[in-house]
């Protein structure tokens, strides 16, 4: 589904990736975990076309997208998150996830004067969309407060269900768990393990060891900018080089 080919990204004479090379297939929660600064966050971005490598191939559904800007991939069907949550806080929930969805004719001056029928009707599917996704992520009550009212938690599930606005092939999520209140990884966990079973192929970027052991499979381990390993859970955390590059000796 997503190939990263030898990929290598420098910030002048540092490298943040050297050579690294994943696989995400088709269907799979690929799971990518590594300490600080081992250029996990610098791998979506080039896999996601924020950064262009210094060297290196990404593939996307049998595709060279290596030079291709963010938008053009995900025309193609790739979607990112980020580590911080970036609503619209003065909009409403269900308007933060209406504006996301591509290809509105109502974005045209003219459609909305030439084409009224055909605005107000797309206009209705997206809201249609936008209120099956908030039922799923549990804020349906929460459709017409504020975005910035929103929990920590309640804005990681408010950015999930907006980059599925998109209708994504891939979902690539970075730190989805990340500030969120313990109560509530268990909810974004299940969320995105249900992705899955949608038919949907997702890459995480993670440091929630307990949500990457429950849905990931395979995982890639980085560190210093390079691939360590991959395999299962099990695998990795069984491996010497795992525990002393990143586990500290134990999980």
């Amino acid at each position: 589904m997503l190939k990263g080919v030898a990929l290598s990204k420098r910030f002048g004479g540092v490298f943040a990736l050297r050579e690294a090379s994943i696989d995400i297939p088709q269907g799979t929660i690929t799971g990518i975990v590594g300490p600080n600064g081992a250029g996990k966050t610098t791998l979506f971005n080039v896999l996601s076309g924020l950064y262009t490598p210094d060297g290196g191939q990404v593939v996307l559904g049998g595709e060279d997208v290596t030079h291709l800007p963010m938008h053009e991939r995900a025309r193609r069907g790739m979607t990112r998150t980020f580590q911080i949550s970036r609503e619209l806080g003065e909009l409403t929930v269900a308007e933060n996830l209406m504006l996301a969805a591509p290809h509105q004719a109502g974005e045209g001056l003219l459609a909305n004067f030439l084409r009224v029928g055909r605005v107000a009707k797309e206009e209705a599917q997206i809201l249609a969309l936008a209120g099956e996704l908030l039922e799923r992520i549990g804020l349906t009550r929460l459709a017409d407060e504020p975005a910035r009212t929103l929990s920590g938690g309640q804005k990681k599930l408010l950015e999930l269900a907006r980059a599925l606005m998109t209708q994504p092939k891939i979902l690539l999520l970075d730190e989805p768990a990340a500030g969120v209140n313990p109560s509530l990884v268990n909810e974004v966990t299940t969320f995105i393990s249900s992705l899955q079973r949608d038919g949907l192929t997702v890459a995480i970027v993670e440091h929630n060891m307990d949500m990457v052991a429950a849905i990931c499979d395979p995982v890639y381990v980085l560190a210093e900018g390079t691939v360590l390993t991959q395999g299962t859970f099990d695998d990795i955390t069984a491996d010497r080089r795992v525990i002393d590059a990143y586990l500290g000796g134990g999980i």
